[in-house]
Parts: structure tokens; C-alpha cells; sequence
């Protein structure tokens, strides 16, 4: 019976993901149909089990609770065996459940960057922590070299002729990516994007990076990608707030990350609430 309990339960949190929108906090929705087919997947297995519980029950007429001498014909001693497995398992598997209904949905902010310390891991030796990218996109790792270039020229020619550069919804990883591919192309174009506010103390007084998560495929990919801001005057700002900025873009040589990098010359700012749904994700072709 717990089992059944136990399949019910994985597929309620599935069902609870989908109905409240919170399933995009976890992944990217292009695989929501993964997902969603789990649902269908775990009401099959749930019916499954609660048949052959009944069928088990109508076949022996009673329930199991035999001592280890009865003559049923089933293996008492195999079953008190696994009891303590049992014990270990059935925790582990509700464990998901507990964490879905009672706890909220929390999302990646500045103190994750704080967290992981903010470097840029794709300069380094390439080990497991080059697949948590800093500041810049580099989706190289997914793509054939070949087809990766291809790509970049291909989403450069589409903001080419536009006076101004909007980094917004599916095409913001892409175009931030592009924007650091091609830094001399965009350099003296408008550029528009939201996110939220980061300071360090490497930055001085007028500076601040804005920030979006964004995600390939699921969470565990997820990086933190955007822009250093370099105001006109001194801008105070707590870690956190959510901006929609404008400006031109340059470039600079960052000494903390040695490396050059853009830089919006900001002339218009606005804040803003937090997005219902703050994370960016990948745009597959």
C-alpha cells in the first residue's frame, strides 16, 4: 500500500509543477513534454500497482500479516529481511514530495554568485566547473565547433542593422552570446536588457554588473549571464534590485577577470519588480 501511496505522490508533485508554472524554475520548457509525460507515466504505474494490491487481496482473501511459521506458501523470512531497506528507501522517495509541498520554490539570485565566487571558469583548465558559466554564454561545448560558429554569424546578421539591441525573452542568451563574440561589432550600438543588480568590491562607485540566470537545459546548468553597467555619476545599489537599463555599448579591459569585456555606458534606467519568472533560457533552433 505505501507503494501506491508513494507513486500517487510523484504524480501529484508533477501534476503540481505543471498547474502553478513552477516546473520552468527546474528546467527548460522545450523538454516540458519529458515532464509532462511523467505524469501519465506514474498515474500508469499508480493504477498498476493498486491492481495487482487487489488482485493480491482477492486472491488470498486476507491480508499478509502471517508469522514466519504459517504454511501461505510465501517466503516470511526473505520479507523481514528488507525491512530495513525499507527504511532507508521509502524516506529517500518521500523526501521530493515533502520539499515540493511544504517548502517554496526558491530562485537563484545574487547570493548564489557570491556562492560560487564570481570568476570566468571557461578561462581556466576546462574541468567540471567550466559547465557553471560567469558573465558570458559559451554554449561551444554543446554544439560542433563547425555549427557553433555558424550560429554566432548567423545571430549577429540578425541584430546587424539594428540601431537597437533588445536582449529579452528566448533570444537573450543567444544575443548576449553573440554581444561577446563579436564585441567590435556591437560596440557604439544601443543596448536595452533586464536583470538584476550585483556589486563587488572590485567595482567602483559608478559601476554595478546586471545579471540574469539563465538555463541550457535544467537547472544544474544554469549560469549567470549579463553585463557590467558603467554610470554616468555614483550609483548606490543594493544586490538584488531588478533593472531594466539602456545604453551604448564599449569595451574595457577588466583587471579582476583579465580579460576585456563590454560594457554598457548607461543612459536610462528603470527598476522594476522581480520577473515572475526571472531565469533565461537557451533558444534551440
Amino acid at each position: 500500500m505505501l507503494r501506491i501511496i508513494i507513486l500517487m505522490a510523484f504524480t501529484f508533485i508533477f501534476m503540481h509543477l505543471h498547474a502553478t508554472g513552477d516546473i520552468t524554475k527546474y528546467i527548460n520548457m522545450r523538454y516540458s513534454y519529458i515532464s509532462f509525460s511523467a505524469i501519465f507515466i506514474f498515474l500508469a504505474l499508480t493504477l498498476a500497482q493498486l491492481y495487482f494490491y487487489m488482485r493480491g487481496e482477492d486472491q488470498h482473501g486476507h491480508d499478509h500479516n502471517h508469522g514466519p511459521n504459517c504454511s501461505c506458501g510465501h517466503d516470511h523470512a526473505h520479507d523481514e529481511d528488507k525491512w530495513y531497506k525499507k527504511l532507508v528507501i521509502y524516506p529517500i522517495l518521500i523526501v521530493p514530495f515533502a520539499s515540493v509541498m511544504f517548502f517554496p520554490v526558491a530562485t537563484l539570485d545574487s547570493s548564489t554568485v557570491e556562492a560560487k565566487g564570481f570568476h570566468f571558469p571557461i578561462l581556466h583548465d576546462g574541468g567540471s566547473s567550466s559547465l557553471h558559466q560567469f558573465l558570458e554564454p559559451d554554449t561551444s561545448t554543446y554544439y560542433g565547433a563547425d555549427y557553433h560558429q555558424k550560429m554566432m554569424d548567423q545571430t549577429q546578421k540578425y541584430y546587424k542593422d539594428k540601431n537597437t539591441i533588445k536582449l529579452e525573452g528566448p533570444m537573450f542568451l543567444k544575443g548576449m552570446e553573440a554581444l561577446y563574440h563579436y564585441p567590435g561589432e556591437f560596440t557604439g550600438k544601443n543596448i536595452e536588457l533586464t536583470g538584476f543588480s550585483y556589486n563587488n568590491k572590485d567595482l567602483k562607485d559608478n559601476q554595478l554588473f546586471v545579471f540574469r540566470f539563465g538555463i541550457i537545459h535544467c537547472i544544474a546548468d544554469a549560469g549567470v549571464y549579463g553585463m557590467l553597467l558603467q554610470f554616468p555619476m555614483d550609483m548606490k545599489m543594493e544586490n538584488d534590485q531588478w533593472l531594466t537599463v539602456k545604453g551604448k555599448m564599449s569595451t574595457m579591459y577588466y583587471q579582476p577577470l583579465k580579460k576585456t569585456i563590454p560594457v554598457l555606458n548607461v543612459t536610462g534606467y528603470e527598476k522594476i519588480s522581480k520577473p515572475k519568472d526571472p531565469y533565461a533560457y537557451w533558444k534551440f533552433n
